[in-house]
């Protein structure tokens, strides 16, 4: 994938804007389209609003009819469906959950400047963000076709196909069957009460609260119950955690799954030149799997000295905290360097350098921000 990165103006006749997308969406990469939010959108509230929210694609958009799409689920099961999106609405309980999604990669920018990472895009901190997801049950679908007594995982394959593959293949990736049988691991076809766009999977996504947006694949066509993990390129190659020192190949590292707790900064800008005084620090904290940010500390002193900052509203278990501090600066230059804790007591790395790895993931080291404060 190319490294090349650009802010798309609105007058910029890019894919952006063909998709639905904010004229502002910092884009990676064109075809396959990948693009984050800005930190300005990501502030606006607790929900990502769906034209700002980040897209993580392997291959082109596919193009499927809703009226011809049909779900095939197999495998270790009783007995194998086939089903409409009108038979998933009509057969089964409708469900919304407020869930947070965030790309492995988010962050990288951090690990790249430590050392490059060549062929991988330079995500910032804006492949996350927080939406609505409705849709049905995966565990209710799932308990029509009745998995064997064997089964352990449940594998989904996608309609996108993926140039970049070796050999070239269609997205796919699994979890195991305990998580999908969760009641929050949903088929979905709606986000932020509007019908999934094309871009975010429709007709039908995965949406799997807790692990890496990978998990969550999208334009859902083939669900397979199986005795093993999904052994298809992105999962057993792609989505691992090397070594330093590691080199890419099948099997090679650990996959990756849950999400790292992290947190970033959405105001004051990195930068920014702000009056001194009373100021107010913005951000969100998340943390993955069943863990819930239990608190955010701010430092303006090298991490000598931390003041607790306020969570904001509680979205639930499976989506971020936003939350927010005052603090006073003196006129000069000032670094803001935040750490969250999450409900197991753990707490974020202190520098990105000691996470540094050959794909540049789980980039979850404390942030911090520069800013100069001006006497009045």
């Amino acid at each position: 994938m190319s490294s090349t990165t650009r802010r798309v103006r609105s007058e910029d006749p890019s894919r952006a804007g063909r998709y639905g997308k904010r004229a502002d969406l910092i884009v990676h990469e064109e075809e396959p389209f990948n693009a984050e939010t800005g930190l300005a959108a990501l502030a606006e509230g607790p929900l990502t609003a769906t034209d700002a929210f980040y897209v993580r694609g392997h291959g082109a958009v596919p193009q499927i009819d809703p009226a011809a799409w049909r779900l095939h689920l197999h495998g270790l099961v009783e007995r194998e469906l086939d089903l409409s999106l009108a038979t998933l609405r009509e057969a089964f309980r409708e469900h919304t959950v407020t869930a947070t999604l965030q790309c492995a990669g988010n962050r990288r920018a951090g690990l790249i400047a430590v050392r490059d990472i060549p062929g991988e895009a330079p995500w910032g901190p804006g492949a996350t963000g927080t939406a609505t997801w409705t849709g049905v049950a995966l565990a209710d679908v799932l308990a029509l076709a009745a998995p064997l007594r064997e089964a352990a995982h449940v594998g989904f394959d996608g309609a996108d196909t993926c140039p970049e593959a070796e050999p070239a293949q269609r997205f796919g990736g699994s979890i195991p069957l305990d998580k999908a049988g969760r009641p929050e691991v949903l088929l979905a076809w709606a986000m932020n009460g509007d019908p999934l766009a094309p871009v975010h999977g429709a007709p039908l996504r995965v949406v799997v609260p807790g692990y890496i947006g990978a998990r969550s694949v999208k334009w859902l066509e083939r669900i397979e119950v199986r005795s093993t993990p999904w052994k298809g390129y992105f999962q057993h190659v792609v989505y691992r955690l090397l070594p330093e020192d590691g080199t890419p190949g099948p099997g090679a590292g650990m996959p990756l799954g849950l999400v790292a707790l992290n947190a970033d900064v959405l105001s004051p800008a990195d930068g920014a030149t702000l009056a001194a005084g009373p100021v107010e620090v913005r951000g969100h904290a998340f943390a993955g799997g069943e863990r819930h940010v239990a608190r955010v500390d701010v430092s303006l002193d090298g991490g000598t000295t931390w003041a607790q900052a306020e969570l904001l509203e509680d979205l639930g278990l499976w989506a971020w905290r936003q939350w927010q501090i005052t603090v006073d600066l003196a006129p000069g230059d000032h670094e803001i360097l935040v750490r969250a804790w999450d409900s197991s007591a753990a707490t974020q790395p202190e520098e990105a350098a000691a996470l540094w790895n050959p794909k540049g993931y789980v980039n979850n080291a404390r942030p911090r921000v520069r800013v100069r404060a001006a006497a009045a």
